[in-house]
């Protein structure tokens, strides 16, 4: 069979006009499989508008769906009966303890560099216990990739301890101003919530980084000793990461007094 193929991605057309012999090995509703005159296979997306409705029907759209339908009626409740004023986010945020927000962004910080690291560690420990059954000789000097991936837990701990010094419980109001906190523990406790969570991703993306990294490095040595030095810069590299988002923290809180 001959015939002119057309590949179509979600950014670009691409459209060859050379000929191809192709044979058909495996098709389905959606895509169909072939070789064709280079003996690779070939794989064709056949556009079906009706075939893609099941996403609209999934669990997850659903959830979506009902979400939004309850808030769109909750807002037009309110709205219509002269109560619109209630979705104030400035009053919410003077009423709430910045005490709140401050510990929120130590939970966070700590929280979310733990998973980073446990992330990392079960991917570059999964990947070098297994290559170790056949290269035993890889099994020590690839557990730096492990250390890599345990420093960006110590990454936020530090920083979720330096942050909590500067919570002494003694922020007091104005009589004059009708705050419940003072101004400076409002800054305090918000910079403390974005600083933690800032802290908190940076240290999550760095720990997936590194373990993914660090179990193509086992992978790579336990296949050639001579790539072990090549791909292990490729992983310091990406552990930088997590001291980007130490010292963001540090310059955050930095500007923080005691509140």
């Amino acid at each position: 069979m001959r015939k002119r193929v057309s590949q179509r991605t979600s950014q670009f057309n691409i459209e060859t006009n050379h000929e191809i012999n192709i044979d058909l090995i495996d098709s389905s509703p959606t895509s169909a499989r072939f070789n064709n005159s280079f003996n690779q296979p070939l794989t064709l997306v056949l556009e079906n508008k009706y075939l893609s409705m099941d996403y609209f029907y999934s669990k997850q759209s659903i959830y979506g769906y009902l979400l939004f339908s309850s808030a769109t009626v909750v807002t037009l409740y309110l709205l219509f009966t002269g109560q619109g004023e209630q979705f104030n986010i400035g009053d919410f945020l003077l009423r709430t303890s910045p005490y709140m927000w401050a510990l929120i962004g130590c939970a966070l910080c700590v929280a979310l560099s733990v998973v980073g690291a446990a992330w990392g560690i079960f991917v570059t420990g999964s990947s070098l216990v297994g290559a170790a059954v056949r290269a035993p000789r890889i099994r020590t000097k690839n557990l730096i990739s492990v250390i890599f991936c345990e420093v960006v837990a110590i990454y936020g701990l530090i920083i979720a301890i330096v942050f909590s010094t500067k919570m002494n419980g003694e922020a007091f109001a104005f009589e004059s101003s009708g705050l419940p906190y003072t101004r400076q523990a409002y800054y305090g406790g918000f910079a403390l919530f974005w600083g933690g969570l800032t802290v908190g991703l940076a240290n999550l993306f760095c720990g997936i980084c590194v373990g993914i990294i660090g179990s193509s490095c086992a992978l790579a040595d336990a296949s050639d000793p001579t790539l072990f030095v090549k791909v292990l810069v490729i992983e310091i590299f990406g552990s930088i990461i997590g001291l980007f988002g130490l010292i963001t923290g540090l310059l955050i809180v930095g500007k923080v007094a005691d509140f």
